[in-house]
């Protein structure tokens, strides 16, 4: 299995996702400004591996740093890396309260697995009667230092039964194009690539099933926040009366925020749209807004898959029932 994130004693090693899938570069971060980096440039990405990324991050600078109030400022450094994510501020809050930080930090490592494994035994039975699936962006091992969330249920379901899968490019970074299909084809699963603003057509033409995608933060009202693109998505899998489903673990719920209207979106460098692989496709000074995230509506949910298995509306309801679920460790 893929291994994006992973304790190496005096590093946190990664794989450096920009590099993907032509190279498989495995980087090691020890410093502060590395580990920093590697989140903010999206080396490291996918809301739970960062939130692993993160924890181990915080355990490596407690060993590296004696005087507390440099260790709380590189801390709050790697907390606020990149901000719409949850998982990130979540783990390293996690690990903080720990008395072994390390500990805690495997302990976060090993539960993502297990969730990951669970949100695709829930998902199970939305494909049994499904045979074309679209996603959108990268879910799968590569962006939980898991087995996916999203991308895990597709490839847990396509050793069961024969699916085809078609995949949106995901621009700017095009995730999609460069790690999901990779993803894909590592597992064997039939994919086709297609260009982002063919996803309404592919629907239509491809008689998609389902649209299964994945989360960096939930709301407690079921609001959404995921790659950019996703919001269209959702719109167009209503038009067309396809099911459209978010996987994501329990960790990628704020039950603080009441909607999406208050969830921080991040905006990224306008480099990343005028530019591809280096070379200009936009005019210098052309003005650019470059959003991460959007926001789908509750109400463009048809269902969330998690470990606990499938919420269903209303989520003014099933959401706020996160909270007095078991702890994973009881978990079946």
């Amino acid at each position: 299995m893929i291994q994006p994130v992973r304790w190496a004693d005096d590093a946190v090693e990664y794989i450096d996702q920009r590099h993907l899938p032509h190279e498989t570069r495995v980087v090691r971060a020890q410093t502060v400004d590395e580990l920093e980096a590697a989140i903010q440039t999206l080396a490291v990405r996918g809301a739970p591996a960062i939130g692993v990324f993160g924890a181990y991050a915080v355990a490596l600078l407690r060993r590296n740093i004696s005087d507390d109030a440099a260790f709380e400022a590189a801390v709050q450094r790697i907390s606020t890396a990149r901000p719409t994510a949850i998982n990130l501020s979540w783990a390293v809050d996690r690990v903080l309260s720990a008395h072994d930080m390390l500990a805690e930090a495997n302990t976060i490592h090993d539960e993502q697995r297990k969730v990951d494994q669970l949100i695709a035994q829930s998902a199970l039975p939305l494909f049994s009667g499904a045979s074309r699936i679209l996603t959108h962006c990268n879910t799968g091992p590569l962006a939980t230092a898991g087995e996916g969330t999203a991308l895990g249920t597709i490839i847990a379901a396509a050793a069961r039964r024969k699916l085809s899968v078609y995949v949106s490019e995901t621009r700017p970074l095009l995730q999609g194009a460069r790690l999901t299909m990779y993803e894909l084809r590592e597992a064997g699963v039939d994919a086709t690539l297609i260009v982002d603003s063919a996803a309404a057509v592919t629907m239509q033409q491809k008689k998609i099933d389902l649209v299964i995608v994945g989360a960096d933060r939930i709301a407690r009202n079921g609001d959404t926040a995921n790659k950019i693109g996703t919001y269209g998505l959702a719109i167009a899998a209503a038009h067309h009366g396809i099911p459209f489903y978010v996987a994501a673990p329990r960790s990628s719920f704020d039950l603080s925020l009441e909607s999406g209207a208050v969830i921080p979106i991040e905006e990224r460098g306008s480099n990343e749209v005028r530019e591809l692989n280096g070379a200009a496709i936009a005019e210098a000074g052309t003005a650019i807004y470059n959003p991460a995230f959007d926001v789908t509506p509750a109400r463009l949910v048809t269902a969330f898959i998690t470990e606990y298995g499938i919420l269903q509306p209303p989520y003014a309801e099933s959401i706020p029932d996160l909270a007095n679920r078991p702890a994973l460790a009881v978990l079946a």
